[in-house]
């Protein structure tokens, strides 16, 4: 997989006359998946598909997700540049993309009040056919886990997709949609809970209308 028999991870998917002999620090001490990744040619990935997207999901191997490659490279750059000038993602998501205040105290119950969710486009979405948008639902309420398994309980399930139905399913069938919480060793920023939702084609109105304009990260770096 990849370029690592021809030139070094980090020259992969830049001109020539950008590449360094040294590796920059924000793509050292990467995982072997993130290597892997990085060192392979934008031309070598191939997008999911909304069916592959789906069956990841259904069987809970959120860890299969994956960035192409040259995108992957901008996120890790970007979220490097954030520790640099934040402190942590954490708090720039806080401060900068939620704009809500520590500590988070919610006005209800879970998803009883729309001031307590706030929906946003996921700023770096993974490779996935560009049909599928993906979105991002911060709370400012926990969801519930099970502290052995660290999964959702069933009633912290039931009480996500009592919203996603209401939210979305008014708008589109259900099999246009589906949600999920990453696992904790996969999540960027921890002290914010949110959970995840793609949707297969839908309007763009609609999306602007229940994002409120947002736009994602990439699209502006």
């Amino acid at each position: 997989m990849g370029s690592l028999d021809t030139v070094p991870y980090w020259q992969v998917n830049i001109p020539d006359e950008e590449r360094t002999d040294e590796c920059p620090e924000f793509l050292r001490n990467l995982s072997l998946k993130d290597i892997g990744i990085i060192s392979t040619p934008d031309s070598e990935y191939r997008a999911s598909t909304w069916e592959e997207v789906q069956k990841l999901v259904r069987d809970n191997r959120l860890d299969l997700f994956q960035r192409v490659p040259s995108e992957l490279r901008r996120y890790l750059g970007y979220t490097w540049k954030l520790r640099q000038e934040y402190g942590s993602v954490m708090d720039f998501v806080l401060t900068q993309r939620l704009q809500w205040e520590m500590p988070m105290v919610p006005k209800g119950k879970p998803f009883e009040f729309e001031e307590d969710t706030k929906i946003l486009r996921n700023d770096w979405p993974y490779g996935i056919d560009k049909r599928i948008v993906h979105l991002v639902v911060w709370t400012k309420f926990d969801l519930e886990e099970d502290p052995i398994t660290t999964d959702l309980t069933d009633k912290a399930r039931r009480e996500i997709e009592a919203w996603v139905q209401q939210k979305f399913g008014s708008r589109m069938p259900r099999e246009q949609f589906i949600w999920f919480k990453n696992w904790k060793s996969l999540k960027s920023v921890q002290a914010v809970e949110h959970f995840h939702v793609m949707i297969f084609n839908p309007d763009p109105a609609f999306i602007e209308e229940i994002t409120k304009g947002d736009i994602s990260l990439c699209q502006k770096f």
